[in-house]
């Protein structure tokens, strides 16, 4: 793999990916999708796709979860690296999955009308009742 800016990778390594460009400040995502494929809510940083190179993509799975959108998984281990629009030319990629310093930092809640009832948002970051 190319030397890159940052590296992230699944649980099982089947997947692995390097991002050669900047990445935005993260936004935790509340919908029930995210919630619901994460376990929890979601947090990324968005980067170009031009910027992203993929190792193992011939174990990254793509669920089209709506009309707009794509997320990205590994078909071994499972764990939820991407989300996308198809055609954005941009990419969503998992705070989780990346390598120690990410440099970013949480930007925005977004979807805090859809969160779950066992927690509260009780950081100073703005909230988005739906998509900012």
């Amino acid at each position: 793999m190319v030397e890159a800016l940052h590296r992230g990778y699944c649980l099982c390594r089947a997947v692995t990916f390097a991002i050669d460009g900047p990445m935005a400040a993260a936004v935790a995502c509340h919908c029930t999708m995210c919630r619901r494929q994460s376990g929890h809510f979601w947090v990324s940083t968005n980067v170009a796709e031009a910027d992203l190179a993929i190792e193992g993509a011939d174990s990254l799975v793509w669920h089209r979860s709506s009309e707009v959108a794509e997320r990205g998984f590994c078909g071994k281990c499972g764990s939820f690296l991407f989300w996308r629009r198809p055609g954005s030319g941009r990419i969503a990629v998992s705070m989780g999955s990346l390598d120690l310093p990410t440099g970013v930092v949480l930007d925005r809640h977004i979807f805090v009308a859809e969160k779950s009832d066992y927690y509260e948002i009780e950081d100073e970051v703005k909230q988005f009742e739906g998509d900012d």
